[in-house]
């Protein structure tokens, strides 16, 4: 369960919310518009950032910048 430790682990990169705009979830309550977020671990559509709530959660590449 390597998710577990990527709080903890190094940043690979910041990048910023571009929007909230989601067609099916609530994204607004957990990302900021124009807040700068730290990457934890990257995928092919997602990126993995320590948001709002202080916990690493997964999010579409194209809510950021």
């Amino acid at each position: 369960m390597i998710h577990l430790d990527w709080k903890n682990a190094p940043t690979i990169k910041k990048v910023i919310c571009k929007h909230t705009n989601a067609k099916k979830y609530l994204v607004s309550n957990v990302l900021t518009v124009g807040k700068e977020y730290e990457v934890k671990n990257e995928t092919e559509e997602f990126y993995f950032v320590i948001d709002n709530t202080g916990h690493v959660g997964g999010y579409y590449k194209n809510y950021f910048e």
